[in-house]
This record gives C-alpha cells, sequence and structure tokens, in this order.
C-alpha cells in the first residue's frame, strides 16, 4: 500500500528543526504552531472583560470570556492567559475515537512538518479546513470569533504544541524514562508528541486524550500515523515493491493495534475507560504538559489520575512555575495534592530560560 500525502520535510531532522527556527520570522506557514524557543518578552494586552456567547452541540446555554489573542505567533503563551471572572464549564462526552482500516485516509490534505525527528501536521494548513463550519465542534471558526486560542470550556488549546512540552519531551530522553512494555497515557494529548515518544520507544499500549474531538481527529490521529510510517510516503508516487508494501503495512498495523484515542472532558473519560468493553491495566506513566494551568481543573485532573495511574506507576507533568490572569502554576497545584494526600510530588527538573518551568513527578504515597 502506497501512501500518499504531502511532506514538507528537510532531509533529517536536524536540517529541519534549523529549518523551523523557532524564531517567527522563520517559520513561514507553520509560525502560529510551533516554536520551542519563542521568545516571551513581548506581550499583547488582553482585551476587557467582555463576555462572548457560545453555542456548543453538546452544551446549551453558557458564557465564556473573550480573550483578546492570548498566543498568536508564539508571543504569549498559557502562562500569560488571562480568564475573565464569569465563566461556565462545558459539559463534554467523552467518546473513544476508531482507527480507520485504511489509516491512509487521515493523512489525506495534511501537510507534515518535523520536530525532534517526530512528524506533526501544520497547524496553519489543517486550520485552514476548519473553517468552513462543517466539523461539529467549529472550534477554529470559535478561535477566531472570540479572538482566542483557548475558550474555556469549549476549545482547551489542543491545536497548538505548548513549550513545556518540549521540555518534558527532553526530559524523558535525559532521565532514561523506559517505555518498554509500559501502558501509557498521554493526557491532555494535543498534537500527541509526548505519546508518540512512548510509541516509538516500545511501549505496550499508549492511550491519546484531549478535550476536544476535532483535535484528535484531525492533528493526534495523523501525526500518530505518520510517525507510524517512518516517512514512509511513496516517493513521489514511484510504487514499492510489493513485498515492502506488505511489510510496511503490516508495521503500521502493529503499532496503531498498540494505540486507543479518546475525547472528552477527563471525569468522563475516567468514566469511559473504566466502563468500557475492553479491560484496562493500570497505566504505568501518565504524561502531560500545561495542564495546570486552570486551579478550577485541579479536582477532576487528581480524581482522573487517582483512579487510572497504576499503584507503582509515575505522572510527570510540566509546567510554568504561574500562570498569571489565570492563577495557576506549580506551586499551587503541589499544595492542592498535599491537602488531599493522595500523592506525593518530587521537582524533578527546573528550567530558568526565560520563564521558570518544572518537571513534576507524581505518585502515590507509600502505605503507612
Amino acid at each position: 500500500m502506497a501512501f500518499q500525502f504531502n511532506f514538507s520535510i528537510e532531509e533529517d531532522a536536524e536540517n529541519a528543526l534549523e529549518s523551523l527556527g523557532y524564531t517567527a520570522s522563520q517559520l513561514g506557514s507553520g509560525q502560529d504552531s510551533l516554536n520551542p524557543n519563542r521568545s516571551t518578552e513581548k506581550s499583547k494586552e488582553i482585551s476587557a472583560a467582555e463576555h462572548v456567547v457560545h453555542q456548543d452541540s453538546l452544551c446549551a446555554c453558557k458564557t465564556t470570556p473573550k480573550i483578546a489573542d492570548p498566543v498568536a505567533n508564539w508571543s504569549l503563551d498559557k502562562s500569560q492567559l488571562q480568564v475573565l471572572p464569569e465563566k461556565q464549564a462545558c459539559f463534554k462526552v467523552a467518546k473513544e475515537h476508531s482507527i480507520p482500516e485504511d489509516v491512509s485516509k487521515v493523512l489525506e490534505n495534511k501537510v507534515m512538518e518535523v520536530v525532534r525527528g517526530l512528524y506533526y501536521v501544520n497547524i496553519s494548513v489543517a486550520e485552514m479546513t476548519l473553517t468552513d463550519g462543517s466539523h461539529e465542534e467549529d472550534i477554529v471558526s470559535k478561535t477566531i470569533s472570540s479572538h482566542s486560542d483557548l475558550i474555556t470550556g469549549i476549545y482547551e488549546g489542543g491545536l497548538k504544541i505548548w513549550e513545556c512540552t518540549f521540555d518534558l519531551m527532553d526530559y524523558l530522553s535525559e532521565a532514561g524514562i523506559q517505555f518498554i512494555n509500559k501502558t501509557v497515557l498521554d493526557l491532555g494529548c494535543g498534537a500527541g508528541l509526548l505519546g508518540i515518544l512512548a510509541l516509538k520507544g516500545k511501549a505496550e499500549k499508549v492511550h491519546f486524550q484531549d478535550y476536544n474531538r476535532t483535535v484528535i481527529d484531525e492533528i493526534t490521529l495523523p501525526n500518530v500515523v505518520a510517525n507510524c510510517t517512518d516517512g514512509g510516503g511513496d516517493g513521489g508516487g514511484i510504487s514499492e515493491p510489493p513485498s515492502k508494501r506488505h511489510k510496511k503495512t503490516d508495521i503500521i498495523t502493529a503499532l496503531m493495534s498498540k494505540c486507543r484515542f479518546f475525547s472528552g472532558e477527563w471525569a468522563e473519560f475516567s468514566q469511559l475507560i473504566l466502563s468500557g468493553h475492553k479491560p484496562l491495566s493500570k497505566y504505568d506513566l501518565i504524561l502531560t504538559s500545561e495542564t495546570i494551568y486552570n486551579p478550577e481543573y485541579y479536582s477532576a485532573l487528581h480524581e482522573t489520575v487517582s483512579k487510572l495511574l497504576d499503584k507503582n506507576g509515575h505522572m510527570y507533568l510540566a509546567s510554568k512555575a504561574h500562570y498569571f490572569g489565570v492563577g495557576g502554576g506549580v506551586h499551587i497545584f503541589e499544595k492542592f495534592v498535599e491537602e488531599r494526600d493522595v500523592f506525593r510530588t518530587r521537582t524533578v527538573k527546573v528550567i530558568d530560560e526565560g520563564l521558570v518551568r518544572y518537571i513534576i513527578e507524581v505518585a502515590f504515597k507509600s502505605p503507612s
């Protein structure tokens, strides 16, 4: 089976990274979606309080604060998001997403880039295909109309690759964290780079979860498929020998059989996966990045991890020290966890370039 999808990739990952450049002036069409070394010195004014009413297919009559372009062109990030006082959370039903029999279909009309040796969907191109209103969630049109890349209860930023994701990827490599035969959850996965790293590290199972269905279908799933093919495009239409095509198909099938994909809010997700017809062995590793920016989500996160993490498992969490305006951050989250006396937390890495960032290890307390 020959794949026909448009890769915009340099000859190797090193050249690809250099071409991406990690500066807004060099990113080209993908500049809004990826820049781990972006400057946080620039700032944009957040608009005055203004409420925008959104109608969602699963949520009726909810009011969401309007935020003025908090992460466009990477001049701001989740540490600088400001959420206005009045807001109502949206009930987002959890769903498991099926993997198409012909996985090449999820790569149709996708332009791929490379970072850290992993393929990912060019977000700018993807967003252009999501603005026609044909998708049920219609998150791109809503972010455009509200001048925001984060709308509480409607869209939680999964189309972007946030800075701390790369911090956690670096730490997992530096610390020699082993994925072999492990069951791994990429929680709040977005692009799914953390889960893909685990999959390529020979994890036994890797599950991907994001708040939005659109993110899973249009970003996460294509990214996983592209990395399972190892860039196995068909060479511009030149057919491969049948033996090679069959071998490649077998490899893709084997890797994808390790994966499951879920959307919905955390409480609904944990209920779905625990009550599903496929038995779940609790996760050895939970990986999550920039998911503690809003303290209102801490209870759901804590409950989800307590239900799904194996008693000897670990969660690795990457976060800014503080998220201005929203009020979340490492220290307030650690205090929240300490007060509930279920988990212990340990700082395993501090990144003090620009805004201070942390990698935190979370595990169950030993029985007293």
